[in-house]
């Protein structure tokens, strides 16, 4: 059991180090692209033996579709920059998704408010 929690606690360390340092690319990197200037990342989760990191993200931006094609673009760039930053033998394939969390409790927010009326 406790092997299982240090495999965890190692997946968690790894995201959580993937997710700084794409934000630290993103901003050096990608500054001036308006599209991904206005991302922020939200949460990693790794898988697949640390293999694999999904990286959540959240937009000023209100065309999501866009944003996600832009960061699409861009991985495989990101990943390379990425292996140069990294002090690992393997470096994680990367995804970005949306975060909806904030749309969310926004819509939950708009349906109490509408329930106290």
């Amino acid at each position: 059991m406790k092997r299982q929690n240090n495999n965890s606690n190692r997946a968690q360390r790894i995201a959580s180090k993937v997710q700084t340092l794409v934000a630290e690319i993103l901003r050096d990197d990608f500054g001036d692209d308006k599209i991904v200037s206005g991302v922020s990342l939200v949460g990693a989760v790794a898988h697949g033996g640390l293999q694999f990191v999904r990286l959540f993200y959240y937009s000023r931006n209100n065309d999501i579709a866009m944003v996600q094609k832009r960061l699409d673009e861009i991985t495989k760039t990101v990943r390379y920059e990425l292996a140069a930053r990294m002090n690992q033998k393997y470096v994680p394939e990367i995804r970005f998704e949306y975060d909806d969390t904030l749309d969310r409790a926004e819509r939950i927010d708009k349906l109490l408010d509408g329930l106290s009326e």
